[in-house]
């Protein structure tokens, strides 16, 4: 095991009281023990600061946490990176939660390479029940997105290939990874196994959301020579009749 490598995790916040134990929780009892944890917090207005100060004795000084308004989630995100001083870099939101061994197992995969995404399968729970493993390859970014809460990032990643943009309100992670992907420098490394576990809300797929995640990835998509004007033109007037059937 190559215990001098040292893990920062972060986690971002927002009124997360009914699942934030578990995110902590989770990252207390990894097998692997060499991590700093940081969560980020946007003023949150219910007891999630409570929540997240009760296990603070517990990670005897390996947890700090700051709450302050933000620019959104990628905001959010780029704090805690920016902060962190590990060699490699996890973010797991304040809805999800790790496999107790899943730091240990990306560990058990990491090479020599400066640039590397390492990432693994994720559950996703809706009411309490695992309906779904998402297991979408890196070979497939071109048409979708891997696991994001499973993904592990070196630290000169970040540095040489930058930090998620903030003008993205959803598929920010998204254009990262094929930010990193298209640049042929990053290594990317699938785990074939249980890494995180994604909590899934009530909301429709076809929802408001779900229409401006697909108008956010057409212009990732034309940014990165994957679908032509003519196709991104035909994606935001899909968003724009639906935008008008909604108000």
């Amino acid at each position: 095991m190559k215990r001098h490598i040292k893990v920062s995790i972060i986690t971002v916040c927002f009124n997360c009281e009914n699942t934030i134990r578990d995110t902590i929780k989770n990252v207390l009892y990894q097998s692997y023990k060499n991590i700093e944890y940081i969560i980020i917090d946007g003023k949150s207005s219910d007891s999630t600061i409570e929540i997240i100060k009760e296990y603070i004795p517990l990670f005897k000084g390996r947890l700090r946490y700051i709450s302050e308004e933000d620019n959104g989630i990628y905001d959010a995100m780029n704090k805690g990176i920016r902060l962190s001083t590990g060699d490699l870099i996890g973010i797991i939101n304040g809805d999800d939660f790790y496999e107790t061994d899943a730091v240990e197992n990306i560990i058990e995969h990491i090479d020599l390479a400066k640039y590397q995404v390492l990432y693994g399968y994720c559950n996703v729970i809706y009411k309490g029940q695992v309906v779904k493993v998402m297991k979408t390859h890196h070979k497939r970014l071109t048409k979708d997105m891997i696991p994001h809460p499973t993904c592990f990032v070196t630290r000169q990643t970040y540095q040489n290939f930058g930090l998620f943009l903030t003008g993205f309100k959803i598929a920010s992670d998204y254009e990262l990874m094929l930010r990193f992907y298209k640049s042929k420098q990053v290594t990317f490394i699938q785990i074939p196994k249980i890494i995180a576990n994604f909590r899934k809300g009530g909301v429709s797929t076809r929802s408001e959301m779900e229409e401006r995640r697909l108008l956010e990835r057409a212009w990732i998509w034309y940014r990165f020579g994957e679908i032509s004007i003519k196709e991104l033109i035909v994606c935001m007037f899909r968003y724009l009749l639906f935008s008008k059937k909604i108000i």
